[in-house]
C-alpha cells in the first residue's frame, strides 16, 4: 500500500512479523508506521483511516475478542471508510475458528456491505471476500 503512496499502518501481535514488514518497508524504500499490538485493544493507534484490510484476523477471534475487534473498528474507520476482510468461515457444527453469519450479520449492522465473493480457502474450507463501507453519517 505504501508503495502506491498510501499511508500505510501495519498491525500485528507477532513482534516477528512486525520485523519482517519493517525490513521489507526498508528494502522498498517506503515508509509505514508497525505496531506490536492486540487488535482488541489498539490502545495507540489513532484514526481515521480510509482503508482498513483484515486478512484472517478476525477469523480467529473468539466472540469477546470479535466484539472488542468490531468496536476499534468502528473508532478506528473513517466516514466512508472501506473495510475489505478476508475470512474462512468455521467448520461443520461451528466449530473451530473462523467466521459465523452471525459476524457477518453483525458488522452488517455496522456497516454497509458492498460485495460479497464466496470461494474457498485454499481448495478445502468454505472462504469469502467482503467489501463493506461506513456509511457517513447524517
Amino acid at each position: 500500500m505504501a508503495r502506491r503512496g498510501w499511508s500505510a499502518t501495519g498491525v500485528d501481535f507477532s513482534p516477528r512479523a512486525i520485523t519482517i514488514a519493517r525490513r521489507k518497508a526498508t528494502l522498498a524504500g517506503v515508509k509505514a508506521a508497525f505496531h506490536v499490538d492486540d487488535v482488541t485493544r489498539l490502545e495507540g493507534i489513532e484514526g481515521p483511516f480510509d482503508l482498513v484490510l483484515d486478512i484472517g484476523c478476525l477469523h480467529n477471534l473468539p466472540d469477546g475478542g470479535a466484539s472488542r475487534y468490531l468496536a476499534n473498528l468502528e473508532r478506528l474507520l473513517a466516514e466512508n471508510g472501506t473495510f475489505l476482510l478476508y475470512g474462512f468461515f468455521k467448520g461443520p457444527g461451528g466449530s473451530g475458528p473462523g467466521l459465523s453469519e452471525s459476524t457477518v450479520e453483525r458488522l452488517s449492522g455496522l456497516l454497509k456491505l458492498i460485495s460479497r465473493q464466496d470461494g474457498t480457502d485454499r481448495g478445502r474450507r468454505p472462504s469469502a471476500w467482503f467489501t463493506f463501507q461506513r456509511p457517513q453519517k447524517a
